[in-house]
This record gives C-alpha cells, structure tokens and sequence, in this order.
C-alpha cells in the first residue's frame, strides 16, 4: 500500500525512523531544510547510536529546493518536523502527495487540527510518538530508546479501524513497538499531559530528565501542571487513552493516580542520560515547542474558563529564556511559584 514514502523533517525522530524504514527495505526519501544535515547523509548516510546496536544507513534524502526538481509522488508522507513548522511544511509537500496518499503527523502536540483542513481529514492519520533520542551533530542521532522500547500508536483521526492503518501498524513494526488505537485524541491527549509534566518544565531547568525528577519540589509542580491538563482535556469530553504501553487499568483510579502514572511511566521511557527537546533547544538557542505543549493547553483552558497558571507559568518561563531575559536552571522552579 505504502510503496513511496516521504519523512518530511529529520531531527533525531525523524532520521531514526527514516533510518530504520530504509534499513527494512522500504523506498524511503528523507527530507529535511537544514542543509548540513542533508549534505551530511548524502555523503554519510545516517549514523544512529542505541544501546544495542550502532547503526550506519545509506539513505535517500534531498534538501526542500531539490523536491521541486525531482518531482517525487508519494504514498506516504511521515511528517516529523516540530510543531510551529507543520503548517507550511505540510502545504509545500501537499502538491507531490498522491491523490489517494495519506499524511501522518508524527509529532507532538494536537496538530492533526491545524493539518486537516489543509491537507483533508481523509487524507490523514496521526501516530503517538514515544522515541527519545538527540541529533548530536549533522547526519549523527544518539537514540536512548531501541527499537523495541520505542512505542508507535498510529490511529485514523476518525477512530475507525482501516486497512491503511493495518497497514501503517505494519510498516513501522520496524522503527517500534506499535500499538495502533481507536481514540487517536484520546491518545494524543495522554501524550500531551505527559509532555507538559515533562517537556517544558524540564525543559527550563537545562537538565538531564533523570537529574530534573530529583529536585525538590519539581514532582509536586509537574504534578499540578498535568493536572491542569487533565481537567481541560475532560471539559473537552476526551476520553483518556492508555499510551507507552500501559492499560485502562493503569489509568482508571483518581485523576492524581492517572496523571502520576503517566509523569513515572514516560521518565522510565526516557531514561537516565536523555536531554528532552527542549533542553537541547534552549542549549543551542533554538525556538521551542512549549507554546504547542504546555502553551496549547493554557489556550484551551482560557477558552473554556479553566484557569491553568501552572501551564501558564512554565510556557511564559521557556519564552524569557528564549528571549534571553533569563537562563535555564533550577532557580526556575521557583519562578513558576512567583508567576503563581
């Protein structure tokens, strides 16, 4: 089904997967708008590092200006840029998307409402993404999750069971554990409340993630910021669905239980020696996702008259010290009490 297939964005998520599609067999085209990068695998191919196997792929990538010349047509498009590019990526690869061809977001936040009505809501899936890895250097991923401990739940944004999403279950077996899903929001939802525990809150301490859940006090407030999520998500009617590999069972208690389980669960998923992405934004003085992570859910939360100042705080903090008003490091754990 799936026979030409575009990853659209090549950051450590989307060069492991278009590395390990390629190393399975597949017609895989990586695309990507950093130059080095795409000059790197050229050359190169990619050099993917995981505790159990080192990995070098030749691959097939090209820059954005090299699309227009070779006019591809694609089955499939994976699309795993950061959140604030997918609007203008998705449009620029839309003309080179066969008519009867599918986009999946593989990304973080809720993009499959921004993407839909550009690209249609028949035309697009979405997939839960659990992979931890940083992009040491041009064409160079260190990934702290294998292939086996990485978790994929790929969903029709309709809920509906598929032969395309059968079929896209199948195709990433080889990149992750997948488990496909029936509540694709449900699921993005469960990530997202993850995420804003973790992503930004860490994020602004420029630590390591194992290092950040030791601190005094950073439980407590991660805790509050998921639980501002939860409470959001619920106002919205979403049902909860169970990601990294955990049950209904594990989140089915109090909202506190639920919320805990996914803070724990997605930590273990990380492991000791990973830099979320946001601590590797901020150490390279990049823009970050948090206004699609914690930032969503604040704008949400105003929408619908549910106060979120913890959200708020945390996605005001990552701004400054993009802004260079301040720096990352512990002492923003307490600047989240006094923005409170």
């Amino acid at each position: 089904m799936f026979r030409t297939i575009a990853v659209l964005g090549a950051g450590a998520i989307g060069s492991s997967i278009g590395a390990d599609l390629t190393d399975a067999g597949h017609d895989v085209l990586i695309i990507d708008h950093w130059p080095e990068n795409i000059t790197a695998m050229k050359k190169n191919g990619l050099q993917i590092s995981m505790t159990d196997l080192e990995l070098s792929i030749p691959v097939k990538a090209c820059h954005l200006n090299e699309v227009y010349d070779l006019q591809p047509e694609f089955d499939l498009v994976l699309l795993a840029c950061k959140s604030y590019d997918s609007s203008w990526l998705t449009h620029f690869i839309l003309p080179y998307l066969k008519p009867e061809g599918v986009l999946v977001s593989m990304q973080n936040s809720l993009n499959e409402e921004w993407l839909a009505p550009i690209v249609g809501a028949k035309r697009m899936m979405g997939c839960v993404v659990e992979l931890s890895g940083e992009m040491v250097e041009a064409g160079k991923v260190t990934r702290n999750t294998t292939r086996t401990s990485t978790w994929f739940g790929p969903g029709e944004i309709d809920g509906t069971m598929t032969g395309r999403l059968l079929a896209l279950e199948r195709l990433l077996q080889c990149c992750a554990t997948t488990q496909k899903t029936a509540n694709l929001l449900g699921a993005r939802w469960s990530k997202l409340i993850a995420n804003v525990m973790t992503q930004g809150p860490i994020g602004m301490l420029g630590m390591k993630s194992a290092d950040a859940s030791q601190l005094e006090g950073f439980e407590n407030i991660a805790l509050q910021i998921g639980l501002e999520a939860y409470q959001v998500a619920k106002a919205l009617g979403v049902v909860i669905e169970p990601v990294f590999g955990l049950s209904h069972h594990d989140l089915n208690g109090s909202a506190d239980i639920a919320i805990k389980k996914l803070l724990n669960t997605l930590l273990l998923h990380l492991g000791k020696n990973s830099r979320n992405a946001v601590v590797q934004d901020h150490a390279r003085g990049r823009r970050t996702e948090v206004p699609f992570i914690n930032g969503l859910v604040a704008q949400k939360g105003l929408a619908l008259n549910i106060p979120t100042p913890f959200n708020d705080a945390v996605n005001r903090i990552n701004q400054d010290i993009e802004r260079k008003r301040i720096e990352v490091g512990p002492e923003n754990l307490m600047r989240v009490l006094a923005y409170l």
